[in-house]
């Protein structure tokens, strides 16, 4: 049931409501790999939920990490997260990764992305290395939340999206 939850809210992300219902590449750990035409163009993606989800909060909505390829568009390792919440606008939105720690983020509504193809190249690089992702933010109502996520099988995920939508 969590999939089936897990997959209509990824198709709701994605603002579009003429597409196919995506299909699982497969499961690799704790990350997950899919694919799902646009129109005429091949979308891959990869998500996983957070192991830990910790903050102040009486309700929160479906959480998740996920990375995207558009190959029709030539774009590439977008990265995006799904707070759960809406997120205060020009509060801090961090990720953590091993030493390293990521706050080049905007935001919208209960989504963020990096804010350059060249901070998504370094976060997914990250993202390779590390064993565990912290991701840091705050609501709009103020509450600080912290959601923890591992990174097992997500070097096997990215290549099943890389194999699927042709990425070298």
């Amino acid at each position: 049931m969590k999939k089936i939850v897990f997959l209509v809210c990824l198709m709701a992300s994605f603002n579009v409501f003429a597409l196919e219902a995506p299909q699982l590449i497969g499961d690799y750990n704790d990350w997950s790999a899919y694919t799902f035409k646009e129109g005429k163009n091949t979308v891959c993606y990869m998500a996983s939920t957070p192991k830990k989800d910790e903050g102040n909060y009486t309700k929160r909505g479906d959480i998740y990490a996920v990375v995207t390829h558009r190959p029709a568009e030539k774009s590439f390792d977008v990265v995006n997260f799904v707070a759960g919440y809406t997120l205060k606008s020009n509060a801090p939105f961090t990720v953590k990764i091993g030493k390293e720690t990521f706050t080049k983020f905007f935001t919208d509504a209960d989504k963020s992305w990096t804010i350059n193809d060249d901070e998504d190249a370094k976060l997914v690089k990250a993202m390779f290395r590390g064993e565990r992702m912290i991701v840091e933010g705050t609501s709009n109502r103020g509450t600080k939340t912290k959601d923890t996520y591992s990174l097992k099988g997500f070097a096997k995920a990215y290549k099943a999206i890389n194999t699927k939508c042709g990425k070298k």
